[in-house]
């Protein structure tokens, strides 16, 4: 729907009155401002973009109006509509510090060019260089010998399906670059903005491979020109044998291959502006080249060109070595053999010995162009494949006797140099309909990108598949189908075969083609480099930063190099036939990967996928995209199977090595969704038992410095989740966020580089809170979400809460035990955590300890099958120990714990321990007596603090007080001065009046009896701890069950001596409290 804007002048009347005040003020923001680094808060460099963040130029009129004042604040981050339009209207996509070839030779002198701005339209800026791009050497060398050999239907299908491939993906692009402004990157910013960095970068280099081999195609095109049609004198490699004439070609092409190929780098480096400006020259080449095929063939209706095809039986022969098509010619009343009799022959004599097939056919001459109305058409209809060094044959003509292969091939027959099927075919044509990027690539110097794009583009295609459909009939209904498939026309005297329909001259053609090849090919060397310096540029393949560096004038010259080396490697392949399908692949993916953005956008449905170009649907991308992929496999599924290997190899290396970057891109967006429904899904059900993983909540701790103090605890995490499930890392910062912010961000950075140092895989959570317990607290209920929440939480145990002076340490810990138990989670507290193994370290031979007490839900027994998964404890076994009490049947109890163990599928060894009821030691009884006198002591010095700060608050007050009266009666009684508190005083005072009540304190304490269900719960610690020191003191890892805290919150601190107690002398336990449900089970 149309949106109407009113635009309100605002009247500022005391603009002038103020105007002196406030110009102090702009200047000093100002000068604070130019020492600003253009970066955003998190280190990252701003956008080149016109609207928010962008407003440095703009700020010496923001602040000079007071109509504006309630903003002005805001003014840094927010600018006025005003300067946001002014900059709108200015905003220019030509890449930042670029600059034009011409300019950078013409910047020597004192004052620089201004910039122009862009303006190219639609027919110059984009429906010209596709043109130019798309038609080219394959229509001038390849197209006649396809539809001879395909047959003008399956040339048709050929046409059709790679041109509908074009088609689409042009749907599709244009889509892409009508979605906002499109920078000077053509193709390789759409995919890369699309689909993201990973993608972006593995596209783009494919597309530069296709780039540069098809720099290799149109050098191979080049010189096949020159060298069979132009000058085929100036060979060096000359063959003896015609078996030999293949080997001979190709060692040709490299030679003269590798020479053009040097020169043209040269002039790429030398003078890129004389490149681009013969681009007109060669793109008129091309167009007159069709026009003279156009004319020949209307010239055929009336006069067809006299090009004989000279035939032995049904057999071409190649017009080379001879000048007249006849075994005897009559000379005088002589009758003498010709030249063909001696090709043929021993020798010239009459009797001499011929070939047989030579003797028993006739020597006959079909025109080569019989014309639009002689009814050729019907013998073209359909295909004529067949293996290397097929005979050409026309089936009309009959011949007698079959052919001998081993004879065959040192006579002058034309045959197939290849073997020669459909999927081949349409490898070898699909780079004449590449080239559809030209307009894109030129964004930057559009006048109007989102309009020409899409119109210059679409109307390119249609245009060239015009071409090559009317092409492919004409050529079927003109041509004799032997000399069709005479792929170098050897038959006619080694003409180009396209040459002998155009009108007014062969020789129009040849010229054409090959300074069009010239022209495609300096193309492709000169936007190739430029390709990969924006790639190197971009930052996200580290070992391609080299290239992102040139001349002063921004010339990619590492580029270059690396694109002739590249280049050089397809020129020593030497056959156009087999460098073709390699870069239709690169080409191929390039359009895949373009069909798959659009698609992924439209389906995304992203709030800023706004496309101008409205004649998209996403069905449309998919089935461009679909016909791609099959392209790929049709034309060749081993190059498929590479390409596609190495844009993996590609994606997986920036996945792991490249630079982190963050442009909005629709796979980030396609992973939000998929997630976004997963999550609905796993919330529909809890998991099943079968499904049940430790998904961990780890509490850390960090240091004043807010440096994490037991990174071991990662490393822990890391072996026992494998990079499984779900792992959140989280830390609680006292105090709140408002004063807390900077360094709640850096304590995250910091934990999150112990995580990578610890290749832990999960999320960070830093909760800023105004005491620890709420943080932890709110931790536990609030982290994750959705299915996607923690059942399991992991932390360190207090190791020297004893020597602590702040009791809330401990009950902290006291009160998160509780939360997990009432939130229904299992808890795993490590205790010397700092001597757990490393991520690098490898256990030896060894056992990992269960002391399974309690059953609560099977904890005990998953935990060490999943740490073994680790090649930390790969070689540590199981043992699982369970307490058997005076009543019960030990050897009954390990033969059913053995086959329940059987039934879990755990190998561990079984051992039943035996706890007697022996009477509580008097040891018992002291340690209990000590525990409750030092908690009794704890006690009563929190009360003598309390007491100290509540007797600090009265001397303060009566101070205050004992002033205000001596200033009262200062004037009627000067001589008399209340004494005030003195610090001797205080200590007499406080030590009299606390004197009595210490003595009774003391006594009590001495008169102390410890408390039976104390007595009772030491007794067990004590005997459980002899039990385990004595069975496991040397195990690599301790399991234990967890006592739960006691429900009245009086005994805490005597539940952490009992615990202490219980732990003492084991080097690494994992105390483990289960979360109340069935965690491992029997069945499948």
């Amino acid at each position: 729907m149309p949106t109407n804007f009113t635009v309100v002048p605002v009247k500022d009347g005391t603009r002038k009155a103020k105007e002196g005040d406030e110009e102090d003020d702009v200047d000093d923001n100002n000068a604070l401002k130019e020492e600003e680094e253009d970066t955003t808060g998190d280190g990252v460099p701003k956008e080149n973009s016109p609207f928010i963040n962008n407003t440095d130029n703009d700020k010496g009129n923001s602040y000079d109006g007071t109509n504006m004042a309630l903003f002005e604040e805001e003014m840094d981050s927010n600018p006025m509509v005003s300067s946001l339009l002014n900059k709108l209207a200015n905003y220019t996509n030509l890449t930042q510090g670029a600059q034009e070839h011409e300019e950078a030779d013409d910047d020597e002198g004192p004052k620089k060019k201004a910039v122009k701005s862009p303006q190219m339209g639609t027919f110059m800026g984009v429906y010209l260089p596709c043109l130019q791009n798309i038609l080219g050497v394959i229509l001038f060398l390849r197209l006649t010998w396809i539809v001879g050999t395909a047959g003008i239907m399956e040339s048709l299908a050929i046409v059709g399906l790679c041109c509908s491939c074009t088609m689409l993906t042009a749907i599709s692009m244009s889509a892409i670059a009508t979605n906002g402004v499109v920078p000077a990157g053509g193709s390789y910013y759409m995919i890369s903005r699309s689909l993201g960095p990973e993608f972006g970068g593995a596209v783009g280099l494919c597309f530069y491979l296709g780039t540069t081999f098809a720099g290799s195609m149109y050098i191979l095109g080049t010189i096949e020109i020159l060298l069979t049609y132009i000058v085929p004198k100036a060979a060096i490699f000359i063959a003896e044998r015609k078996e030999d004439e293949v080997d001979a070609l190709l060692n040709n092409m490299r030679v003269y291959g590798t020479c053009c190929l040097a020169l043209m780098s040269i002039v790429v480096f030398v003078g890129v502006k004389y490149v681009n400006k013969l681009a007109l020259v060669f793109l008129a080449c091309v167009i007159l080249s069709i026009l003279a095929i156009y004319a020949g063939v209307i010239k055929t209706i009336f006069e067809p060109p006299d090009f004989p095809v000279c035939m032995l039986g049904n057999r071409t022969l190649q017009n080379h070595g001879f000048d007249k098509c006849s075994k005897l010619e009559v000379i005088g009343n002589l009758t003498v053999t010709t030249k063909l009799w001696q090709l043929f022959c021993d020798g010239p004599e009459l009797n001499a010995t011929c070939n047989e097939f030579f003797v028993n056919n006739n020597v006959t001459e079909v025109q080569g162009i019989p014309g639009l109305t002689s009814g050729v058409i019907s013998e073209n209809m359909w295909s004529e494949y067949g293996p290397l060094a097929m005979l050409v044959e026309n089936k009309k003509l009959s011949s007698v006797g079959a052919s001998d292969p081993a004879t065959d091939i040192y006579l002058p027959y034309v045959v197939n140099d290849i073997t020669t099927f459909f999927t081949l075919l349409v490898g070898i044509y699909f780079p004449s309909v590449t080239g559809i990027m030209a307009g894109s690539n030129r964004s930057g110097d559009l006048r109007d990108a989102q309009k020409s794009i899409p119109i210059g583009t679409i109307l390119a295609i249609a245009t060239t598949s015009f071409i090559y459909v009317t092409c492919v009939v004409l050529f079927g209904g003109c041509i004799e189908g032997v000399l069709l498939r005479d792929k170098f026309g050897d038959s006619v005297k080694g003409n180009l075969v396209i040459g002998t329909l155009s009108w007014p001259s062969p020789w129009v053609i040849v010229i054409g083609s090959f300074f069009s090849c010239c022209g495609a090919g300096l193309q492709s060397l000169t936007g190739a480099p430029r390709l990969l310096q924006a790639i190197a540029r971009d930052g996200i393949v580290p070992f391609l930063q080299v290239f992102g560096h040139g001349k002063a004038n921004g010339e990619p010259t590492w580029a270059l190099l690396l694109t002739a080396g590249i280049c050089e490697i397809g020129i020593l392949i030497a056959s156009l036939d087999a460098v073709a399908p390699i870069l239709s692949m690169f080409f191929l993916m390039c359009y895949l990967f373009v069909n798959l953005a659009c698609a992924v956008q439209t389906l995304l449905r992203t709030p800023n996928w706004r496309p101008r170009f409205k004649y998209y649907h996403w069905a449309l991308s998919f089935l461009g995209m679909s016909l791609c992929l099959a392209l790929m496999f049709i034309s060749s599924w081993y190059y498929a199977i590479v390409a596609m290997a190495i844009a993996t190899c590609i994606y997986k290396y920036i996945e792991y090595r490249g630079a982190e970057k963050e442009w909005g891109d629709g796979i980030r967006g396609l992973s939000l969704n998929a997630a976004r429904y997963a999550l609905i899904r796993l919330e529909e059900a809890p998991p099943h038992t079968k499904n049940w993983r430790p998904q961990l909540l780890v509490l850390l701790n960090l240091d004043s410095d807010q440096v994490v103090k037991h990174p071991r605890l990662l490393s822990f995490t890391t072996q026992l989740k494998a990079g499984k499930g779900l792992t959140i890392v989280g830390n609680v910062l006292e105090g709140t966020y408002l004063t807390k912010d900077a360094e709640s961000k850096r304590a995250e950075q910091n934990i999150k580089s112990v995580m990578t140092a610890e290749r832990t895989k999960g999320f960070c959570h830093v909760v800023v809170s105004s005491n620890l317990r709420d943080g932890f607290s709110h931790l536990i209920q609030s982290a994750g979400l959705g299915g996607m929440k923690h059942n399991s939480v992991l932390m360190a145990w207090p190791g020297n809460w004893k020597q602590s002076n702040d009791p809330q340490s401990w009950k902290n810990f006291i009160e998160t035990v509780r939360e997990t138990t009432a939130a229904h989670q299992a808890l795993l507290v490590a205790k010397n955590v700092d001597s757990f193994p490393t991520n690098q370290d490898r256990l030896g031979e060894g056992t990992i300890d269960v002391w399974w007490v309690v059953h609560d839900g099977g904890m005990l027994m998953l935990l060490p099958f999943l740490l073994r998964q680790h090649k930390v404890w790969r070689k540590c076994k199981m043992r699982i120990f369970t307490v058997a009490q005076m009543d019960d049947n030990s050897i009954q109890m390990k033969k059913d714990l053995q086959m329940f163990l059987y039934h879990l599928r755990l190998d561990a060894e079984v051992e039943v321990v035996e706890m007697h009821d022996n009477d509580i030691s008097a040891f018992t009884y002291e340690k209990t007596l000590v525990m409750e006198q030092r908690s009794q002591m704890l006690k009563q010095m929190q009360l003598s603090r309390t007491e100290r700060e509540r007797e600090a608050q009265l001397i303060h007050d009566r101070n205050t007080a004992s002033h205000a009266a001596i200033n009262d009666k200062a004037d009627t009684v000067p001589d008399r001065v209340h004494m005030t508190w003195t610090k001797e005083k205080l200590f007499t005072e406080r030590n009299r009046n606390r004197e009595g009540n210490a003595n009774v304190a003391v006594r009590d304490l001495f008169n102390m009896k410890p408390n039976q269900s104390n007595v009772r719960r030491m007794h067990t610690a004590i005997k459980l701890n002899e039990v385990v020191v004595n069975k496991s003191q040397g195990a690599h890892l301790v399991l234990l069950n967890m006592p739960g805290p006691p429900k009245n919150r009086g005994g805490d601190e005597n539940y952490m001596e009992f615990l202490e107690v219980l732990l003492e002398g084991l080097n690494r336990v994992l105390l483990v409290r289960g979360g109340g449900r069935e965690v491992i089970t029997i069945y499948s």
